[in-house]
């Protein structure tokens, strides 16, 4: 009966000691910080921190279990067949809902995809308790300027230098600043609302693993850690695709409609012809 109470005693000890509060912020200072490791390649060094370690892990995760449920597509579909057409028909109808035609659509679905399931893995994989990528600020930034820069590109891919350059003076060519400006702060706007959700659900999370660490924080991840990480996939995956809608639109209305900004610049000149017509005759009634 010895082992029995000296068991008992142990585990009395170490789960008071797990509901012992102590310094709660030093505790979430502890899991902020990033962990380094360095990769040694001959003599070069290369640093990788938990956020590249833990994304290769969720995403080999996902990729693996994409490539199962797409595998050999079947004339009659499966559950998850079933399931994966199901994700991508999502997107190509908000894709075309934003003015994008069938190929268009199509065409953008596997980066859009790409973009969620890269987000939703990082993201959902703290519910296991590892750290999600996008506390480290790097990752956000990084997401965000693929994507913008895939949105630029693709947008010249659909409409064009000159759409994508009468997007940027429309309706009038002062816009010009402004347009560009917004095409600078979106990749900003994209990163800080990862960041933010992604950073501010860590550190709550943490927070209640510190005081209440049995039952109710696995209440609580169900949320956090799942679906709101799936959120912030999606937001972030609708984003994308509103960008290339709005930067495709003006292009689109230019190769339907043509004559609408040919008669535009006729518009123009006539007026300018007229004015100077006016001037003219005016100066000519002057030195009569």
């Amino acid at each position: 009966m010895n082992w029995l109470s000296e068991f008992w005693a142990s585990f009395l000890e170490h789960l008071k000691e797990h509901f012992t509060i102590g310094d709660i912020g030093e505790k979430i200072n502890e899991a902020i910080l990033q962990v380094q490791h360095y990769l040694v390649i001959g003599d070069v060094k290369v640093v990788l921190t938990d956020a590249v370690i833990v994304t290769w892990i969720a995403v080999g995760i996902f990729a693996i279990l994409f490539a199962i449920m797409a595998h050999k597509p079947k004339i009659k579909p499966d559950t998850k067949q079933t399931f994966v057409e199901l994700l991508v028909g999502i997107v190509v109808d908000v894709a075309k809902s934003f003015g994008m035609r069938d190929e268009e659509a199509r065409h953008i679905a596997p980066m859009i995809g790409t973009f969620a399931i890269m987000i939703t893995a990082c993201n959902t994989i703290s519910f296991f308790g590892v750290a999600p990528p996008a506390k480290n600020i790097g990752f956000p930034i990084a997401m965000a300027l693929c994507a913008i820069v895939y949105v630029i590109y693709v947008s010249i891919r659909f409409v064009g230098f000159k759409g994508f350059g009468k997007m940027l003076v429309h309706p009038m060519g002062f816009m010009l600043p402004f347009k560009i400006i917004d095409i600078l702060v979106r990749p900003v706007s994209l990163c800080l609302r990862l960041f933010g959700n992604v950073f501010g659900a860590f550190v709550f999370m943490e927070f209640l693993h510190t005081v209440i660490p049995i039952i109710v924080p696995a209440a609580f991840g169900m949320w956090f850690d799942i679906a709101d990480g799936m959120l912030q996939a999606a937001i972030f995956s609708y984003l994308t695709i509103y960008y290339i809608g709005e930067s495709i639109e003006v292009g689109h209305e230019m190769q339907e409609h043509p004559e609408l900004f040919v008669k535009k610049k006729k518009e123009k000149k006539n007026k300018k012809n007229s004015t100077e017509t006016a001037a003219g005759e005016a100066a000519a009634a002057t030195v009569e």
